[in-house]
């Protein structure tokens, strides 16, 4: 909704609304403009971000609130869309760190707690396989990679099984996601 008096033009010197920046126009393309800045830097924007200088133009205050409106809308996010088979298929999650098995770990022995979260892995697996559930993510946590290792030794023993390295930006380095192939 810009009027002729708004139009620019290479040449006119206009100012960012929401900076200190003042300098002359270089160049447009469609919506984007370049100018070259008091302090002789080329800068690109956006035809709704700046505004010409000079003696006759009037900004109603429809248009101001408009564009304070703009500003203050959040930008929106980029939200990944799961295609429609793994939208629908549950994501099983199984933390096997030791103070989600047991109510205390005092006496235990790292081998005991080795074997109860193996015990654990593996009742966790061979549920998720009869319920025909078909991601399961193990939480094993970084450490040392003991457990890491038995978890990738006792899921050598199924033959419908597929194992990788879970969602980083989720879990980080310490989980393993197991994709349970579903015979019919």
């Amino acid at each position: 909704m810009k009027s002729e008096t708004n139009a620019f033009h290479i040449g006119d010197t206009v100012e960012v609304l929401d900076e200190a920046i003042k300098g002359k126009i270089e160049a447009i393309d469609g919506n984007q403009i370049t100018i070259l800045t008091e302090e002789g830097f080329l800068l690109q924007y956006g035809t709704s971000e700046l505004v010409k200088v000079g003696e006759h133009i009037q900004v109603s205050n429809f248009e101001a609130a408009k564009v304070k409106m703009e500003k203050s809308q959040p930008k929106k996010r980029v939200v990944q869309i799961p295609k429609p088979k793994e939208r629908n298929t549950p994501k099983m999650e199984v933390d096997l760190h030791i103070n989600q098995l047991v109510k205390s770990s005092k006496g235990l022995s790292n081998f005991d707690i080795l074997n109860l979260q193996l015990e654990t892995a593996k009742r966790q697996l061979n549920f998720a396989i009869n319920k025909r559930i078909q991601k399961v993510v193990f939480i094993h946590g970084v450490g040392e990679g003991v457990l890491k290792e038995e978890l990738m030794y006792l899921f050598k023993k199924y033959d419908n099984l597929k194992w990788y390295d879970a969602d980083y930006q989720k879990y980080g380095l310490g989980a393993t996601e197991v994709y349970i192939f579903q015979n019919n």
